[in-house]
């Protein structure tokens, strides 16, 4: 593939140091936590002591106080080069302790931030609700004041790091407004009418933790409101640009590593006495596939360097989620077809991308909403 401009020398030691982290804490590993359902609480701790949680926190809260989005991109991209779906740093990094940062207190940050930094306190951010899906609008989850608490009563569901997760920002109803009804609350680990449900069976991401939460009559401190109440909608919003991307970072990560694996597959695969590859319908695939990739790739890096700039526009970075994850899926099913009877064999990685990659165009919001933002954007 071509070579990328976007990384410089710092980021490129940086790739080295991730590499070496996952060969050590988590290739060993992760066929152990697929079958657990989850990953360890140590693999958390080693990577915050390695510096690969929460690269934008400021330093006065233990971070690197580096809001540089090209680091969480290098972290995404090998772990998908490992086939690493099971750690859900992205969520807890780029999507749920952003609106700690970004909107929380002083006070607040002090107490919660350092155990992001460090792995001791993972993260999750509940929105899916078990009768709503991508529409914010139609949340039910409640909370009332009362006094100098909110009690939070409801349900959420397919809640990532929702088995691990100490801290947990919920989207809640503060009052009838359909948007500037919303707050977010954190729910901390112990509260007092807190239940985790099952930990959900995928048909894939089988090592990441994907749960059901309930709660019921939660008393959570006010203290605890990130914000203002009501402006949960808008803040939501304001961080989307940054999740999208994340995903459509995996995406095209993902869907280049199938490429490699599918490439070395059918050089080594022969059939009526030659390699697969020389026929004429596996060239052409191939190469249409490895196009595909790099154009997105050279969307995406685009996207990043936006992204950097504070200049990603919303539309922008869902037409970026929408493309990269329905290539994705593209290109893993094809090359599965490459592969034949074998690709339907867990043991051959092709099997784990396919089955890893179906969420990516549902979670973060699904295509069919990336389009509406789209079309809104240009005005129809």
């Amino acid at each position: 593939m071509m070579r990328r401009t976007i990384f410089d020398d710092d980021h490129e030691l940086y790739r080295r140091a991730v590499r070496e982290f996952i060969a050590a804490e988590i290739a060993p590993y992760h066929d152990d936590w697929e079958r657990a359902g989850v990953v360890s609480r140590a693999v958390w701790e080693a990577a915050g002591a390695g510096g690969h949680l929460c690269h934008a926190v400021p330093e006065e809260y233990g971070g690197a106080g580096v809001d540089d989005f090209r680091f969480p991109v290098i972290l995404i991209e090998e772990l998908a080069d490992v086939l690493a779906s099971g750690p859900g740093f992205a969520v807890h990094s780029e999507m749920a302790v952003p609106y700690i940062s970004a909107h929380a207190t002083a006070e607040q940050k002090a107490r919660w931030l350092p155990g992001c930094v460090d792995g001791t306190t993972i993260t999750a951010i509940a929105m899916s609700e078990p009768g709503t899906g991508s529409d914010l609008a139609g949340i039910v989850t409640r909370a009332i004041r009362d006094g100098d608490s909110y009690v939070l009563n409801g349900a959420k569901t397919f809640i990532s790091n929702g088995q691990l997760a100490d801290l947990v920002i919920v989207v809640a109803r503060t009052s009838e407004d359909p948007h500037r009804g919303l707050s977010l609350l954190v729910v901390e680990r112990g509260m007092e009418g807190f239940d985790r449900g099952r930990n959900l069976n995928k048909i894939g991401m089988k090592a990441q933790d994907t749960s059901e939460l309930f709660f019921n009559d939660v008393r959570i401190p006010t203290d605890n409101l990130i914000g203002e109440e009501g402006a949960g909608f808008f803040y939501l919003m304001s961080g989307l640009e940054r999740e999208r991307l994340a995903i459509a970072v995996g995406a095209v990560a993902t869907a280049a590593k199938a490429l490699s694996v599918t490439k070395e597959y059918v050089t080594e695969r022969k059939a009526f006495g030659r390699a697969i590859g020389k026929f004429q319908n596996s060239r052409f695939s191939i190469a249409e596939m490895f196009t595909e990739v790099e154009i997105a790739q050279v969307f995406l890096d685009h996207c990043i360097t936006e992204l950097v700039a504070g200049r990603l526009a919303a539309d922008t970075a869902a037409m970026a989620k929408w493309w990269c994850t329905e290539m994705q899926l593209r290109v893993v099913d094809r090359c599965l077809q490459l592969h034949g009877g074998y690709g339907y064999m867990m043991e051959y990685p092709i099997a784990r991308i396919y089955t890893d990659s179906r969420a990516q165009t549902i979670y973060g919001g699904t295509t069919e909403i990336m389009k509406e933002i789209i079309g809104r954007g240009l005005g129809l």
